[in-house]
Order: C-alpha cells, then sequence, then structure tokens
C-alpha cells in the first residue's frame, strides 16, 4: 500500500484539484552525464544549465507557486558540485525532496545527500547492466548500500527493454537483498535514438511471448507481496502494450530543463516558456497550448505520469496498490 502523508495529500489535492496547478516541480539540474547508455538521449546534447542563484530564486517562485515535491534528474546530478546546497533550500522551504541518479557516484556522494527525502536509482539488469549502462553494476550496487547504511529510502528503477526480459524477477529478489524498492516500466523512444539501436532494445514480435510471461511474473510477486511499487493496473498497461488511461502529466508535474525551460512533459519538449519568466506567468500564457498537447500526444507509459494519473483519477485498485516511499 501506498505511504500516505495526510498533510501533503491534502496540499497536492488542493493544489491540482482546486488550484489547477502542478505539484511536482520536475528539474533537468544538469546537462552533463558520465555514462553513454545508447537508449538514452539527454547525454547526447548537453546544453547550457542555470546558475545556482537562478535556481534558488526558481525554487522560491516554486514554492510561491504551490509546489510541494522538487525532483532533481537528469543528466545525472551527482555531477553538480552545488546539489547538497540546492536541495538545502528546496527542504528549507518546505519542499518534499527527491533525486534520480544512475548511482556510480553515489558512493562518494551519498554524505552530501542529507536534505534528501527519496532517492532513486536506475538498475536495469543484473548480467545485462554493463552492456545496457556501459559500465559496471557493482559500484552502483555499493553505493545503494551506503545510502541505507546512511537511512536513505531507496527506490531502484529498471526500464524493461528486450536486453533484461530474463532478468525482471531476479532483479525483485535483488531489491529485496538490499532492503529497498523497486519499480518497472518499459522503454521509450526517444527521438535522438537511431533505428539500429533502437532495434536492438525494443520488444519485437518475436519478443511478445517471453515479454508477457515475465510483466505476468511480475503481477504475480506484485500481488504476493514483492517490494514491486507499480500498481497491477500500470503492469498490465505495460504488459498488455496499452494506454488505457487519461494523461493529467503536465498538471501534475511541471517539467523543467536544464537551461530553464518549461515543457508539457519529458516527452513533449516543446518550449512553453522559461523559469526566469515566473513559474505562474508561463503556466497561464500556457494552458491552451498545453491542453492541446495532450490531446495530440501519443502517449508514454513512464509509470510516473501515469499513476499518478491514475491516482488523480482516483482508480480504486491504485490508490489501493500504487506503493511509493
Amino acid at each position: 500500500m501506498a505511504s500516505f502523508n495526510p498533510k501533503v495529500a491534502l496540499q497536492a489535492l488542493v493544489q491540482m484539484r482546486v488550484r489547477r496547478r502542478p505539484f511536482v516541480l520536475s528539474h533537468g539540474i544538469n546537462a552533463r552525464c558520465n555514462l553513454r547508455c545508447p537508449f538514452c538521449e539527454y547525454w547526447r546534447t548537453p546544453g547550457p544549465e542555470m546558475t545556482s542563484d537562478e535556481i534558488f530564486a526558481m525554487l522560491d517562485d516554486a514554492r510561491s507557486f504551490g509546489i510541494g515535491v522538487y525532483n532533481a534528474w537528469t543528466a545525472e546530478p551527482l555531477l553538480r558540485p552545488e546539489l547538497p546546497a540546492i536541495l538545502r533550500h528546496a527542504k528549507a522551504l518546505g519542499m518534499v525532496t527527491s533525486l534520480i541518479t544512475n548511482g556510480a557516484l553515489l558512493s562518494e556522494r551519498v554524505g552530501d545527500l542529507s536534505c534528501l527525502d527519496l532517492l532513486s536509482v536506475s538498475v536495469d539488469g543484473i548480467g545485462s547492466y554493463p552492456e545496457i549502462r556501459g559500465a559496471p553494476l557493482e559500484p552502483v550496487l555499493e553505493g545503494i548500500r551506503a545510502a541505507r547504511r546512511a537511512g536513505h529510502r531507496v527506490l531502484i528503477n529498471c526500464v524493461i527493454s528486450r536486453k533484461n526480459l530474463g532478468e525482471l524477477a531476479e532483479l525483485v529478489r535483488l531489491a529485496e537483498e538490499l532492503g529497498v524498492l523497486i519499480s518497472f516500466e518499459p522503454v521509450h523512444r526517444a527521438p535522438g535514438v537511431v533505428g539500429e539501436v533502437w532495434d536492438d532494445y525494443t520488444i519485437g514480435k518475436a519478443d511478445l511471448p517471453e515479454y508477457r510471461r515475465s510483466i505476468d511474473g511480475l503481477i504475480d510477486i506484485k500481488r504476493t507481496g514483492g517490494p514491486i511499487i507499480n500498481s497491477i493496473t500500470y503492469l498490465k498497461m505495460v504488459r498488455d502494450q496499452r494506454r488505457d488511461f487519461r494523461c493529467h502529466a503536465p498538471g501534475i508535474v511541471l517539467s523543467v530543463a536544464s537551461d530553464g525551460t518549461v515543457h508539457a512533459c519529458r516527452v513533449q519538449k516543446e518550449p512553453l516558456g522559461n523559469a526566469s519568466q515566473g513559474l505562474a506567468s508561463v503556466w497561464a500564457a500556457s494552458k491552451r497550448r498545453r491542453e492541446e498537447i495532450v490531446r495530440e500526444c501519443g502517449g508514454c507509459l513512464f509509470f510516473g505520469y501515469v499513476e499518478n494519473s491514475l491516482l488523480y483519477d482516483f482508480v480504486p485498485e491504485v490508490l489501493i496498490h500504487y506503493r511509493w516511499i
């Protein structure tokens, strides 16, 4: 069952349902990465980054706007030296702080995360990890262990591809051994990923029987109390490769790139404005276009967007079984 903080839940409900504003600020805290994952686009086009002072100003603005959660991610947040000060600023404003990392630098930087509430680490395989991420897995696991020793609540996230289909249940066992939670989502094609790479990672027709068996295995583990945070509703969508939900992502998550550009979401990257213009101003000016983007979008199955859209619509099974830390 999902963790429930009544105060935060009430704030989120008022912000999204009454004020009609997003509750989460998802911020690309830098434009650089220390890995070169073939299926990822973020390391391919590094660009400008907001200064620390600009980020502090954005956080102040976000809190005034009603934002309650600050999520630092992409390309690799642990490469940013000022990360502790940024997290400390968000925490001092009363925000819940979260971070998504590839974990390669986690062991050496775990001491900088004292103001972090939620830590998510990307682990897409065990035997397949070096091929998928182009780096060894053990330093990442050591980082997770160090984070657990430091008292952090940790989630590992697995992007499902044809490379790791045979390891999904094994990854759940790894999560249990580490004392962490785990989430799954299917690989999503990024515009910068060339056809040959995509063909190597995507689930083809020949892979479908194993793919469906693997997801059914996750559903069974979920039903028997395994540490999978995804809802059964979502896992069935992933298994059947269908998008049977109404997307509310732009109304839940405010997506800001490393240079301050505001987007509707991580898929639809049409610039809607810049954080320097004021979040309330960008939000008001982009209302019509955001609605058009949602209507025109072909959809995705990123679990954060799907699960939270289902929560927004009060889907009973998701309210009961989507488990977040």
